[in-house]
């Protein structure tokens, strides 16, 4: 149950909402490959919006609902990085003129946020019913973080979804672009351009990723709207975020490590928290487990930050060592 009033949540609905119709019918109407600068500015401008709008949530909600967004948003901002590889792989598979990219991002992100809310409202009804999901969230948490730390979550191709295979088999995609257009004419008939493909790709591969973040932070909060709109400012920046690191993310040689950590501690939280409310019969006799301590938000919070900055840090650190050694 949310601790959000309902007039703020409405509102910040509707500002997301003219954010995006005046990002793809505006903004995006204006092809271009984004400038340093510009990628900068846009990334700051959305990191001070996320922290503004922390406040708010702080204001009109309380403390508690403000530090699950900030941790929820640092995480899902840090997960969303490993985004921005397959974003590079499916751009160049794709063949997507670079002057288009931004705004194929930005239709990829908006289809990515609706199916995102949709994935965060079931979770949330199956959540409000059998908190013995929490076991499951748990442990695909923590199977995961094992993972990032032995490699095995490192894939160099990227693979078409079922969805995008079953689409090419039914419907006429012509090879070229047509600017943005979805549809256009060719040899007198009418079809769909690659750009359906694309934006269609984008937004289900990234919910492919929300397997992994959104149980993540409903192992941080249970408010719907504080899962979502973490999810919102995550991925506002993400296109940005694209062209300002898409050369520099193998760079990053630390992150998984210290992803891991995030992933496995939220993983052993969500199964504390499910043993303290356990109802499996086989479990306790089917009663909570009084003695197992419940982590406070504030400590969540601080193992975000401190994983994922340490991990940046120790990457900068190792990349400036590895360009000393080559200049000698």
């Amino acid at each position: 149950m949310s601790e959000t009033p309902l007039a703020f949540m409405i509102a910040t609905f509707v500002v997301i909402a003219i954010f995006f119709v005046v990002d793809l019918f505006v903004i995006g109407r204006r092809p271009h490959v984004p400038s340093t600068k510009e990628c900068v500015q846009h990334i700051a401008f959305f990191v001070v919006m996320a922290l503004i709008f922390g406040g708010l949530v702080w204001t009109f909600a309380g403390a508690k609902p403000a530090i699950e967004f900030y941790s929820g948003w640092l995480t899902e901002y840090s997960l969303s990085i490993d985004n921005l590889f397959v974003f590079v792989i499916i751009m160049s598979n794709f063949a997507v003129p670079k002057v288009l990219q931004k705004y194929v991002l930005s239709v990829g992100i908006t289809v990515a946020l609706i199916l995102r809310g949709c994935f965060i409202l079931v979770g949330a009804a199956i959540i409000q019913r059998f908190t013995w999901v929490f076991f499951l969230f748990g442990a695909f948490l923590i199977y995961t973080a094992l993972k990032l730390v032995m490699g095995g979550d490192e894939d160099e191709e990227y693979h078409e979804n079922g969805l995008i295979r079953a689409l090419r088999k039914v419907i006429r995609i012509t090879n070229d672009y047509d600017g943005e257009k979805l549809r256009t004419t060719e040899n007198g008939v009418r079809c769909w351009t690659p750009m359906l493909i694309v934006f269609l790709t984008i937004g289900t591969t990234d919910v492919m990723f929300a397997f992994d973040s959104i149980p993540a932070i409903f192992g941080l909060t249970k408010d719907p709207f504080i899962v979502f709109t973490s999810n919102v400012f995550a991925l506002l920046g993400l296109q940005q975020l694209y062209f300002l690191l898409g050369a520099l993310l193998d760079k990053l040689v630390y992150l998984p490590v210290g992803l891991s950590v995030v992933l496995g501690f939220i993983g052993v939280k969500l199964i504390m928290e499910a043993l303290h409310g356990n109802s499996l019969p086989f479990i306790n006799g089917g009663h909570p487990i009084e003695w197992v301590p419940e982590v406070p938000t504030w400590l969540s919070l601080a193992v975000i930050i401190v994983s994922i900055g340490t991990a940046a840090i120790a990457s900068v650190v190792k990349m400036k060592s590895v360009e000393a050694a080559s200049q000698q």
